[in-house]
């Protein structure tokens, strides 16, 4: 098992309610528009699926679909939208699980490479992508750039949501390269909050390239959104695509 924190029981429960406006159609279409062309006609295999947010409407748009998952209680959820024989699921760490078969598309969404507590780690979550894909078949990887620009002198945290029902901020180890993002959710009308963290490796673009090229994958493309907006130095994140030449 990777340094990966286990999502429990109760935070699967909920992670759903959690993230009703990311799994609208206005904010879906795109990603599953991008991640269906580079799939083409061939299987999609998503490191980390958790409840099925993306894999689960990118099946019922005819790709083929296979996951990985660490957490035994998000893999329940998901398999209460769909069985096992339409998409299967392995449990396991997105860095070594292996699964049979090749496929046209490998795929990690939300930050989620993250969660991979070291570069060892993440550059294994390369590795076993490439090791996954067929000639000519694309990593894809959606992340986030450090916001360490928000960082004045002797300040570590960022705030990244300040809502009626969230307050949400990170703080950050500069030195080993971690943060931690801090939620406080109020689920009811009684005012009270819930305290929730995780803990976050965070990797730059130019890091990830390097990663990628340890893995025998080649930098195609990489735009700032699922729309196609090009990357420039002010994009909050990225959507990088790597290919395994064929």
């Amino acid at each position: 098992m990777t340094s990966s924190e286990l999502w429990s029981h109760e935070t699967a429960e909920r992670y759903d309610a959690g993230e009703t406006e990311r799994s609208s159609a206005a904010v879906l279409g795109p990603t599953l528009g991008f991640l269906s062309e580079l799939a083409g006609d061939g299987r999609a295999l998503e490191f980390a699926i958790g409840t099925g947010r993306v894999g689960v409407p990118l099946r019922e748009r005819g790709v083929p679909v296979v996951g990985v998952e660490l957490s035994e209680h998000m893999a329940a959820v998901l398999r209460r939208k769909v069985d096992g024989d339409r998409l299967p699921v392995a449990l396991g760490d997105m860095a070594t699980t292996t699964v049979p078969g090749e496929f046209t598309l490998v795929y990690l969404v939300y930050n989620t490479i993250t969660n991979l507590l070291t570069q060892d780690e993440q550059v294994e979550c390369f590795r076993n992508a490439a090791r996954h894909l067929s000639p000519g078949g694309r990593f894809v990887i959606e992340l986030g750039v450090p916001p360490l620009r928000f960082l004045p002198p002797g300040q570590l945290a960022v705030p990244f949501d300040v809502s009626d029902r969230h307050l949400g901020f990170d703080t950050f180890d500069l030195v080993e390269q971690v943060l931690v993002s801090h939620h406080l959710s109020r689920d009811g009308e009684d005012g009270r909050y819930r305290r929730t963290e995780s803990r976050h490796r965070y990797a730059w673009p130019a890091e990830l390239d390097l990663m990628a090229r340890i893995a025998g994958l080649e930098l195609e493309r990489r735009v700032a959104d699922w729309d196609g907006t090009p990357f420039t130095e002010d994009s909050p994140q990225h959507i990088s695509v790597w290919r395994k030449p064929a």
